[in-house]
């Protein structure tokens, strides 16, 4: 029986916001832009639940994200992320006001908490969804559609088909989403909106983990943020042609990807890894280097502005999404197209040496940057 009791309708479109020393998880601030999104067609308030010490300031920068109300769970426990402690504020806030939707980022913590708070609300959990749609569905057995409910898709069946979920009986519809699927939105700091602070009210029990100390390791990959990723897959058989794509990444001024078999093959450390249990990515450019192009892998680059695909088959699924295709061995290609990069930025470098800002230097230039 879900907890679905109550005169109030279910209302809002709620976000754990998770930070860990003072800085906001960069999925949840997506996962308010997205809020935004869902939620003004249905005339919706989106609330942002932020647990931690001291961290108050930083619903300012929730709202001008997108929130119209930040719940704001400030307490020495909440400093460093308990699951007990959390999850008690979340279960708590969440039966007192009722939410339409719930959405959690699909980070360690979140998919940590998310499956706590569903079980206390009795009510269902999509995992790592890629994305999120408002629409009606018809339940045949009934003979009855019920408006206006959460379209939670993700990739099913190990990624071979794309699902999508609904949840026509329970509330709060609940989800989490990976980081980089939902576009970050913009900030407008005049925007304006309540913060309401919330007294948790712990049991004994909930403090029966104690956090003695933590140790955190920031990764220096930055695939996220990188405008051109150089991606390498199963058909790189040579660990010099992965270094061949390290060079190209360099010249281009991008970042190294790899597939999961790339990575389980040891070519690569999994900080590198793109795809549904990696790194979502949207660059200007991705290069994919014998990669055959598996959901799994798509799932993670196929927002990509322009793809490149190198591939030796013609009928790898990479081709279908790829701009670009080249019938071809990485461990040739990749070797001429960083030398054609080469002679390109040393032809440059010449005009410029030589040119002497006046006629048709210029457009030499010009046109070999297009």
């Amino acid at each position: 029986m879900s907890e679905q009791t109550g005169a109030t309708a279910p209302k809002g479109i709620w976000v754990f916001i998770e930070q860990t020393d003072g800085r906001i998880a960069d999925v949840s601030l997506e996962l308010v832009g997205r809020a935004r999104e869902l939620a003004d067609p249905l005339g919706h308030e989106v609330v942002g639940l932020l647990c931690g010490h001291g961290a108050e300031g930083l619903a300012q920068d929730v709202i001008a994200r997108g929130a119209d109300r930040v719940l704001v769970a400030d307490h020495p426990e909440l400093a460093a992320y308990r699951t007990l402690p959390y999850a008690r504020v979340a279960i708590a806030q969440a039966r007192a006001r009722r939410p339409e939707i719930f959405l959690v980022g699909a980070t360690p913590n979140g998919r940590d908490l998310a499956p706590r708070v569903a079980s206390a609300l009795r009510c269902g959990l999509t995992a790592d969804c890629t994305d999120l749609q408002i629409g009606d569905h018809h339940i045949r057995r009934d003979d009855r559609t019920v408006r206006n409910l959460l379209f939670q898709i993700r990739p099913a069946f190990g990624g071979n088909l794309i699902a999508t979920i609904v949840n026509p009986d329970t509330r709060p519809q609940m989800a989490t989403v990976r980081e980089g699927v939902m576009r970050m939105p913009a900030a407008d700091p005049g925007r304006t909106g309540i913060v309401e602070r919330v007294t948790p009210a712990f049991e004994p029990g909930d403090f029966a983990l104690e956090v003695l100390s933590r140790q955190t390791r920031h990764s220096t990959v930055k695939l996220k943020d990188a405008t051109v990723v150089v991606a390498g897959g199963a058909g790189i058989s040579d660990p010099a042609t992965f270094d061949a794509l390290r060079e190209l990444a360099n010249v281009l001024g991008g970042e190294v990807g790899a597939s999961r078999a790339a990575v389980d093959a040891g070519f690569i450390e999994r900080d590198h890894q793109v795809g549904q249990t990696g790194t979502t990515v949207r660059p200007r450019l991705y290069i994919a280097a014998g990669i055959s192009g598996a959901v799994q892998h798509r799932a993670g680059m196929d927002q990509s502005s322009k793809i490149i695909a190198i591939n030796t088959d013609p009928h790898a699924p990479m081709f279908q999404i790829a701009h670009y295709r080249i019938v071809g061995d990485a461990a040739k290609v990749v070797p001429m197209m960083i030398k054609a990069l080469r002679e390109r930025s040393a032809d440059q470098a010449s005009v410029w040496a030589t040119d002497d800002g006046e006629g048709e230097g210029d457009d030499v230039v010009q046109g070999a940057s297009r």
